[in-house]
């Protein structure tokens, strides 16, 4: 199994979550996605696995969130998936990408949910 992170080395969220990913055994191909940011591509990827909705990956504070109109509801999955693709800033993280599913790790417990396994490592 490939498990990407999508990682903020700087957020102590993100560190833990790669932590609990070690701790199972997996080690991840981690993406600090601020230093390389994820193509358009990527976050169709990304999206396509997601088991939030695509609004769940846009992070809101120290972003350009309000300036951009993000909270606007009429705005399409295509619509954030640009915005962050633009602004990887935006990316709330951590996030966590398996073969089967994808979501955003905060708190960082919610990685269970695609990565039992790392449940008690």
């Amino acid at each position: 199994m490939t498990v990407t992170l999508y990682h903020n080395r700087a957020c102590g969220t993100s560190r833990n979550v790669l932590a609990m990913i070690r701790a199972a055994g997996i080690e991840p191909v981690v993406v600090e996605y601020l230093k390389t940011p994820p193509t358009r591509a990527d976050l169709d990827v990304l999206a396509s696995r997601l088991v939030v909705p695509v609004r769940d990956l846009l992070r809101q504070r120290a972003t350009p969130y309000a300036e951009l109109g993000l909270a606007n509801p009429a705005l399409s999955d295509a619509d954030l998936l640009d915005a962050i693709a633009a602004h990887p800033e935006l990316l709330n993280r951590p996030v966590v990408m398996t073969d089967q599913a994808a979501r955003p790790c905060r708190p960082k417990e919610t990685l269970f949910d695609i990565l039992p396994q790392a449940h008690g490592a």
